[in-house]
Order: C-alpha cells, then structure tokens, then sequence
C-alpha cells in the first residue's frame, strides 16, 4: 500500500512539473509573437535550464531570431561539450555562423562534417536530412554526393537528389541526375519528362537537354531510354520532323512492331503536323499486314490525310484522291463493324465535301444494319444520317432518326445532340415556334457547346420574330444557314446578300456578318475573318453575337495568327465586358495561360 502512494505521489509531481512547463512553453512562444523579446528569451532560458535536450532547438530558433547570436553558440557549444561528435549540434552551429553572415566559418564546419561522413546509408540520410530543415539544400547536396563516394555506389541517393534539384530549381543538376537514373528505372520516363516540363522554362533548357542526351548517346548508343527522351525534347520544341526522325531511327534499330511511332503519329496529328504523322503511319504499313499495328495505321492513315485536306486550302482532286483511299480500305477490309468509323467518314467526306449525298446516304444506311456496333458510333451514324436525309430534303426521315436516337439515349450528350439537330432542322424549314421549344429544352444542357448553340439560336429567332412576326427575313437567313452546313459556301453567300434587297431594314445586320465570318473561318481566310469579327465586336457590342465575336478574335489570334498578346487582350475583354458570357471560363483559362500562369486549373 505504501509503494502504492509513492508511486502516485511521484506520478503527481512528474504530471505536475510537465503541466507546468508545458504552461511555460505556451507563455514563452505568446511572448516571442508578441513581440516581448526580454520575457520570451527569460522563459526560454529558464526551460532549456530545466531539460536542455527537450528545448535546446526552440530556445535556440528565439535566440536567432532575435538575433543573439553570441548567446545562440554558448548554448550550442555547451551541447557540443555535452554530446561530443553530434551532428544535429554540429550543423546548429554551422547554421548560427550562417546567420551572423560568417559563411567562412559556417563552411569550414560543414566541410569537415563531410570529410568525416559515416560509411552509412541510414546515417548519411539523417544528416542531409537535418541540413534540409535548416535550409540548406546546396550542403544536403554535397552530403549526398559524398555519400556515394564513400558507399561506392553512384546510384545511391537519387530520389533524394532529384528532389532536391527540384526544390532548387537547378535545371543542369536535375537533367544531369534523371539521365543517370533512368537508364536502371526507365518506368520513370514519363515521371522525368513531367518534372522537367515543369522546372524548364525556355529554348535554352532543352537545348541544354539535347547536347546531353546525345553525348550520352554517343557514349552508349545501346541504351533505348535516351532517344526516346530526345524524341520527347524534340516534341517540346515542336521539332516534329526531328521527333518523327529519332523515333524511325530507334524503331529501325530495334526492328519492334513501331508501336512507339504509332504513339508518336497520335501526338503529331494532335499538333496538326500531318504531314509528318503521315510519313509515321507509312513506316508502319511497310511492316506488312501481319503486323499488329497494320490495320489501324492504315485506318489512321486516312484519317490524317482527311485531316490535312479539310483542315486547310484544298482542291477537288484532293477530296476524290481522299475518297479513293477510303474506299480502298473498305474494299480491303469489307463493310462490317470493324469499319463502321471509316463508312461514317467517307460517308462525311461524300456528304458535305464532294456533295455526293446519294452515296453518302446509301453508305450510313448500310452502316446502321449491320450488327455488333458499339451504341455511341451507331447513334453517330444515325445522326449523320438524319442530316444526309434534310440535305436530301427528306425531313421526315431526318426528324424520325433525331428522335430515335434522342429516344435510345436518354439523359446523354447524344440525346442533347439528336435534340438540337431536330430543332435546327425545324429552324431551316422555317418552323420557328417548334425550334424554340426545343432548344429551350437545351439551355441547361451539360455539354457547353449544345447549350451555347441553343441559346444563341433561340435567341436569334426570338429577336428576330420580335422586330418581323412574319419573320420572312430570317426564313431566308435560314436557308443561308442551312447552305452553310451543306458546305455550299457560294450560293449561302449570295443568298445572305438577298437579305438586305428584299427586307432593307431588317434586324439581322450582326446575324448576316457572322454567318459570313464563319464562312470565312471555313475557307481558312482568317485575316478576313478578323475584319468582319472586329466590326461585329465594335458596332453590334450589345448584339446576340458580341461576346462570340470577342471570343473567336481571341482564338483566331492565338491558334492561327500566333498573336499571343492581341489573342489575351480579347480573352481579357471577355472576362472584363461580358462577365455573364458563356465564353467566361474558356477565355479566362486561356488568358491566365498566356499570361504565363503556370499549372492553372480553372
């Protein structure tokens, strides 16, 4: 019973002496934010006098910090008598000599703290660990390249020493550590590439890259990690050629399936270097069709030559030299599910390009038969198909695959489609009143670019049945409209200049100019484009259309005129003039980009 109460009787004074200065500890750190540097360095002291291991490191942080440096090294070589040979104590010393601006003698520690490194990993860790939360990057550096030295073992340390080089941003110090690295770890490729993309900042990083990649390339051109480390660097420089080159070369060396260059065509074509994605595409049907990589390299193929035609200037013999490739894949491959993609494009190409639309119809009415498609590429071709049918002035049969595929995808993106093509095809019919009902229904829709199309075209009919109920001018801006989308460029401009002649007066002057914008845009006359854009812009600032107008000078002005400053001014006008813009997220994401935010989310 008596052991019981002395027990607790020690127990109570410990508790009581732990409470009390833990109560201490919290009055000397109110006193230090406070400002009252007497009271906080008193309280300290008196904490560091009750257990000088416990509070050495706060004492010592109140000390530096209110610059009593020569008290600082009395307690620190006091520890130093006390634990000889501590590094913890060894490196606060060398940290309060940093302080006092004695850099001289803040080395001359730590140098001799490296000479005398312990030949232990864990060891070594701990020190650099300790000049880290000091810091003190470059010595926790210099601690780790001893290391290695001393462990015999170049590979040691390098998560560390990236991420060190990281922290300090020292580009030539990170390239030179991932390219020892990676050779032993290459799944750590994509890890590097996107390290480095974060830290480099201009030409000259990957220029530094480059001269190192290909020196180690000459010293060991067996390695495989390296080439394909400069065919990233060359995509960052949108070198595509020179990437294209060094991914041909390693694929030829190795003799693989060209799986790697396969790859590479995707990222070429989504940099609209066509031509080069082409040349890739080629390398690899030469493989010979039992290569695995041969049917959809030949499928790609043609879909980027598809792209390099209607995405530029082009003539009738490209759009048939088009045509001819298409159907010589369906005629290698035949008419079946696997192939489906290839007839919805040809079907496209025929429709809206070479005006073809009883071919074009034959073809996707063949592709929605056939069995074992999957459920979005099926609804896609019946949609497609429903348009064919309006250009084919079928609209019954256009209405009935609309609200078909609207029916068999409830609650989709594709049901939003099928309903906004049905009220556009009301709309160029002239059935106004149906067509806003619809698109009323599609001004909530979750895809952006759904809703903003049935904003802008109820609102364009509302306006324009306000100012005319008969609306006999915008039965004709349809027509034009419909023109538009049938790709019969000509007869939708002739047509839109009619307005004027036969309803002077009317309220579509805005409406009319950006019709013809878009046409512009169409035929890749971009200058032109811009002109008509800016007066849009300028003379119609409250119309339906301004804040497009704003947003497509902006777009045009970054993605095809390279004006990056001209480009931000529009996107900053979106932000600035028309907050309530169904463009506000889009131009104020662009615009931090080009400001040169860097990792911008929002």
């Amino acid at each position: 019973m008596k052991r019981l109460y002395i027990l607790a009787l020690v127990c109570f004074i410990f508790g009581t002496c732990a409470f009390a200065q833990n109560n201490d500890l919290q009055l000397a750190r109110q006193y230090a934010a406070n400002g009252e540097q007497q009271k906080a360095l008193d309280m300290y002291q008196k904490l560091f006098k009750q257990d000088n291991e416990v509070y050495f490191q706060a004492y010592l942080n109140v000390l530096v910090t209110f610059k009593k440096f020569d008290d600082a090294e009395t307690i620190t070589k006091k520890m130093l008598r006390k634990y000889p040979g501590s590094n913890s104590y060894i490196i606060a010393l060398g940290n309060i000599y940093t302080q006092q601006g004695n850099t001289d003698k803040a080395d001359a520690i730590y140098n001799d703290l490296i000479k005398n490194l312990p030949a232990d990993q864990n060891a070594i860790q701990g020190i650099a660990s300790q000049f880290y939360q000091n810091a003190n990057a470059d010595y926790a550096i210099k601690i780790f390249i001893q290391g290695r030295k001393i462990l015999h073992n170049d590979a040691a340390f390098s998560f560390e020493l990236i991420s060190l080089y990281r922290y300090k941003r020292d580009k030539e110090g990170l390239t030179e550590e991932y390219l020892n690295f990676l050779p032993g770890n290459p799944a750590f490729i994509s890890q590097a590439e996107n390290t480095l993309a974060g830290v480099y900042e201009g030409p000259e990083d990957y220029d530094m890259l480059k001269t190192a990649l290909l020196k180690r390339i000459q010293k060991d051109p067996q390695q495989v990690v390296y080439p394909n480390l400069l065919t990233w660097q060359y995509l960052q420089q949108k070198q595509f050629n020179m990437a294209l080159n060094q991914s041909l070369a390693l694929s030829r060396r190795l003799n693989d399936d060209g799986t790697d260059v396969f790859e590479l065509c995707r990222t070429l074509v989504a940099n609209e270097a066509y031509d080069d994605a082409i040349r890739g595409y080629e390398y690899i049907i030469t493989k010979g069709s039992t290569n695995p990589n041969y049917i959809q390299a030949k499928t790609e193929l043609i879909n980027t030559k598809n792209l390099k035609v209607t995405s530029g200037r082009y003539i009738q013999a490209d759009l048939l030299s088009l045509e001819q490739d298409y159907i010589g894949l369906l005629n290698e491959f035949g008419r079946n599910r696997s192939t489906v993609f290839a007839m919805q494009k040809l079907a496209s190409l025929q429709a809206f390009k070479l005006h073809k639309l009883k071919d074009a119809q034959t073809l996707l009415e063949t592709a929605i038969t056939l069995q074992g498609v999957r459920p979005a590429l099926m609804a896609a071709c019946k949609l497609d198909l429903g348009d064919v049918y309006l250009l084919n002035n079928q609209p019954w049969d256009a209405t009935l695959l609309y609200s078909q595929v609207e029916k068999d995808n409830p609650n989709t993106a594709i049901a939003q489609d099928a309903i906004l093509r049905n009220a556009k095809m009301a709309y160029y019919t002239g059935d106004f009143n149906w067509a806003r009902r619809q698109l009323d229904i599609l001004k909530a829709a979750t895809t952006q670019l759904i809703a903003n199309d049935a904003l802008n075209l109820s609102l364009l009919i509302s306006d324009n049945l306000s100012a005319d109920s008969s609306g006999n001018a915008l039965k004709i801006y349809a027509r034009a409209d419909l023109l538009i989308f049938a790709g019969q460029t000509d007869k939708a401009l002739v047509t839109l200049d009619s307005i004027d002649k036969k309803y002077p007066g009317n309220a579509l002057e805005a409406d009319i100019l950006m019709a013809k914008a878009r046409i512009l845009i169409q035929q890749k006359a971009f200058a032109d484009a811009v002109v008509i854009l800016k007066k849009i812009a300028e003379q119609h600032a409250f119309d339906l259309w301004a804040d497009d107008a704003v947003f497509m000078l902006g777009d045009i002005y970054e993605t095809r005129l390279n004006d990056a400053p001209l480009a931000k001014t529009y996107y900053q006008k979106i932000i600035t003039a028309y907050p309530g813009s169904l463009w506000i997220n889009d131009a104020r994401k662009r615009f931090r980009l080009l400001r040169g935010d860097k990792n911008d989310a929002s």
